[in-house]
């Protein structure tokens, strides 16, 4: 959630910064929430105050005069109260409705008018027709999206021989990465329950998104980012215990609801995926040093791979809604002819640390200050593994591994 106090103090600065990312969101009516919700309070606490007030003057005998103004009152603080609740309701709604406030250097727009700020390599070229990710796959016996069709639905991928090896290779060889780069790995749940949604900031919003299981009231969770983040809700960090720097590799599953096109068969767009995340939790002036960071960790991986990508600044509307700012990292795709996402790294400011209470105190602190978190893909394994298999194929079908994953391989 945004901060208040800034809606309050600079609220047309504000109100542009949030039409900038979502133009749709009535920021101002927010605002005048605010605002009605704290007048209404005051006059509800008034009120309760002159009816303590009575209770204690008819102590010394109650008159007509003291029953009337009695009664009045509490008609009048029973309708205050009511409206309270209302205004109360409408505001909370709107509240988790609204996005995060994107930084002033965030570019204006849509995802055309993504800056890209980093090009690594050069494109791969062939001296013959190149196949996809899917005809090399399902020919190597490495990928069977029929079976998984079966078994689960479209858009399930099913690994085989190789194509198993290779998810638990790379899986490894990235987790192994992250903890040089400084990551304590975890091995969270898949599953989680409804108030870790709504702290990440998945919920309400992305509801619709999320598999859920009604019996256990639990749902699958769409990425280690959910669990991180309340890892360490309602926690207060002490001096020299910041930042938190975590990497965790899960399932990640996702509805998507909608079609797809004929660009995001196979394994571009599928409803579960492994993902390896780093996450960090840190002071707001640490923020800017540990999202380079977080985004050098991810391109290290890409780096040692071979692979060649190049690094986008998100312009406000293509920005996430807990984010302030995003870089995505976009692999090279040979087989599509065109770059695709298989990183995204996020500074979410104090967004998600205000739903879940994530605060720190050092020594002379007179309060506890919220933490700043960020969050980057390091990496999502089914796009990279399209990489790998479109970039590294041979003429005769065949598919040469970079020599790093020979150490990770079963």
């Amino acid at each position: 959630m945004i901060n208040l106090t800034r809606l309050r103090e600079e609220p047309q600065r504000v109100f542009a910064l949030i039409k900038k990312k979502e133009p749709n969101f009535d920021i101002q009516r927010l605002h005048e929430l605010d605002g009605k919700v704290r007048e209404v309070l005051s006059e509800v606490e008034s009120l309760r105050q002159k009816k303590n007030e009575l209770a204690q003057a008819g102590k010394s005998g109650v008159t007509q005069e003291l029953r009337d103004q009695s009664i009045a009152i509490g008609k009048e603080l029973k309708n205050k109260e009511q409206l309270l609740e209302a205004v109360q309701k409408e505001f909370d709604l709107m509240y988790l409705g609204c996005p995060n406030i994107p930084f002033e250097d965030v570019p204006e727009g849509n995802k055309a008018e993504n800056v890209t700020v980093k090009m690594v390599g050069e494109k791969p070229e062939f001296s013959f027709t190149i196949k996809n990710h899917l005809e090399l796959g399902e020919a190597l016996g490495w990928l069977d999206f029929e079976a998984g069709a079966r078994m689960s639905g479209s858009q399930f991928a099913m690994y085989k021989g190789m194509g198993a090896q290779l998810v638990y290779a790379l899986t490894r060889f990235m987790l192994k990465n992250n903890m040089k780069h400084g990551f304590e790995i975890m091995l969270p749940p898949c599953v989680t329950n409804e108030i870790s949604l709504l702290v990440a900031s998945n919920f309400p919003k992305f509801r619709d998104n999320v598999y859920e299981i009604p019996a256990d009231h639990l749902y699958l969770s769409p990425t280690a980012e959910v669990v991180l983040t309340n890892l360490y809700r309602e926690h207060i960090f002490g001096d020299n215990q910041l930042p938190k720097r975590m990497t965790s590799w899960t399932s990640c599953f996702r509805r998507e609801a909608g079609g797809y096109g004929a660009t995001e068969r196979g394994l571009i767009r599928i409803h579960q995926f492994e993902k390896v995340e780093i996450y960090t939790l840190c002071e707001p002036e640490q923020a800017q040093q540990e999202h380079d960071r977080m985004v050098a960790c991810a391109e290290d991986i890409l780096k040692q791979l071979g692979l060649h990508y190049r690094i986008s600044l998100l312009a406000a509307q293509d920005c996430s809604f807990p984010s302030a700012k995003t870089y995505d990292i976009e692999v090279w795709l040979p087989g599509q002819n065109s770059y695709y996402e298989v990183s995204s790294s996020s500074n979410c400011t104090d967004f998600q640390a205000r739903r879940g209470s994530i605060r720190y105190k050092k020594s002379g602190m007179k309060k506890p200050e919220l933490v700043y978190t960020l969050n980057t893909s390091s990496l999502a394994v089914p796009r990279l593994m399209v990489a790998l298999l479109e970039t590294y194929q041979q003429e005769d079908g065949s598919v040469v591994l970079p020599e790093v994953l020979n150490q990770f391989m079963l």
